[in-house]
């Protein structure tokens, strides 16, 4: 299982970012536990500016834009791997 923390503010694209990683580890058949995370504090231990941002298993993948659908691909499957 994968651990993703979307960083954000709650915003759109947070919800978003959560969205597609849903829908894609779906897909791929790859199980997830996503959490949103809109406290700064935590945004700042990542060292994030920019949200959305992707944690994936406590180490930062993406931040400051909604990630496309095969840059998700992309990570789940290394990571699974």
């Amino acid at each position: 299982m994968l651990y993703i923390k979307v960083l954000g503010h709650g915003c759109t694209k947070s919800a978003r970012t959560a969205e597609l990683i849903t829908s894609t580890a779906s897909d791929l058949g790859i199980t997830i536990n996503l959490t949103m995370e809109s406290n700064p504090q935590v945004m700042m231990d990542y060292r994030v500016v920019s949200s959305p941002a992707v944690v994936i298993n406590e180490r930062l993948v993406h931040w400051g834009s909604t990630p496309q659908q095969h840059m998700i691909e992309s990570w789940l499957n290394l990571i699974t791997k």
